[in-house]
């Protein structure tokens, strides 16, 4: 399989990185990273300040060269009546995104020791990995320590492992 991240808007080095290095150590795919995006044309809602996720699904699946292509974005995404997502996939489509805007908390409340930046590394892997898992064919899974487990606080993603539980990798290796 081959993934290739498509970033739009300001990506970090940072980001790029820890997307690549989940989803290879998950998946055990290739990944390649894409020329940098602007912000789709019509993605903006002004009532809310926020994105449309959806828009940038289609631009990564309009420009990614992989079987699976996943947009990453520093800006707030939102899904139909959804305040917020970390990100949106499409069950078994080509394309993915994640917002990397609501997974910069300072903290995790105490759940681990780690850095805040590291803190951040792992929120980055676990919703590029869950997205990607949403293309494969992967639902959401009832195991809190799952990535494909529905997270919509970061809190919740915190909790989670980068990787799959046995049941979800039955289903998708």
């Amino acid at each position: 399989m081959h993934v290739d991240i498509v970033p739009v808007g300001e990506v970090s080095a940072q980001v790029k990185r820890e997307a690549s290095d989940g989803l290879r150590s998950v998946y055990d795919c290739e990944v390649s990273m894409h020329e940098p995006q602007s912000i789709p044309a019509g993605a903006y809602d002004g009532d809310r300040d926020q994105y449309r996720a959806e828009e940038f699904i289609d631009l990564a699946r309009r420009v990614g060269s992989g079987g699976k292509n996943i947009a990453i974005t520093p800006k707030d995404l939102f899904y139909r009546r959804r305040n917020y997502v970390f990100g949106l996939a499409y069950l078994g489509g080509s394309g993915s995104v994640i917002s990397t805007y609501r997974l910069q908390t300072s903290s995790d409340g105490g759940f681990s020791n780690r850095s805040a930046g590291e803190i951040f590394s792992q929120r980055v892997r676990k919703e590029v990995v869950h997205e990607v898992g949403h293309t494969l064919g992967l639902e959401h899974c009832d195991n809190k320590r799952c990535v494909m487990n529905f997270s919509p606080t970061v809190r919740q993603v915190d909790v989670k492992e980068v990787s799959l539980c046995g049941s979800c990798q039955r289903n998708v290796l």
